[in-house]
């Protein structure tokens, strides 16, 4: 028992880097606030094709993010063999810190509304009109400049 409790303080170690300010003036940036949402909805779901298509976003941009992700962290966050994905101990921990921090970062500022019209463009037709038999054949007028 001893022996897990040393191995999980030494994960919390590595993860409490992540839970310090920043320090003004440079240093470590902080966590993008997307990987998180992102790391929470994939273990959630603990299957990374659902959580893509959850989040609506293709699945090699989940990977990717997953990737920089413990890439920042230093650890791997997920196991992933034929069994299936799981969290890892690290993982486990962090999950926790992510959804702190999820709930904690300001809401996401609205999109504009653009709004809709702009220069109106000449049709340029949609080539020769097709051959009726017994009609005449159409008639194309020169595109005027």
């Amino acid at each position: 028992m001893g022996r897990g409790r040393a191995a999980a303080n030494a994960h919390w170690r590595v993860l409490r880097q992540w839970t310090l300010p920043v320090p003004s003036g440079g240093g470590r940036h902080p966590v993008n606030i997307t990987h998180l949402e992102r790391f929470v909805a994939v273990a959630d779901a603990l299957h990374f094709p659902r959580a893509a298509e959850k989040l609506g976003i293709p699945l090699a941009s989940l990977y990717t993010s997953i990737d920089k992700l413990e890439a920042e962290v230093g650890q791997a966050l997920f196991t992933r063999d034929g069994a299936g994905t799981r969290l890892t101990k690290v993982g486990e921990l962090f999950l926790d810190e992510a959804k702190d921090r999820i709930a904690a970062a300001p809401a996401a500022a609205p999109k504009p509304v653009v709004p809709a019209g702009g220069k109106a463009k000449a049709s340029k037709g949609k080539g020769r009109a097709p051959v009726v038999k017994g009609q005449p054949k159409p008639y194309k007028k020169r595109q005027g400049r």
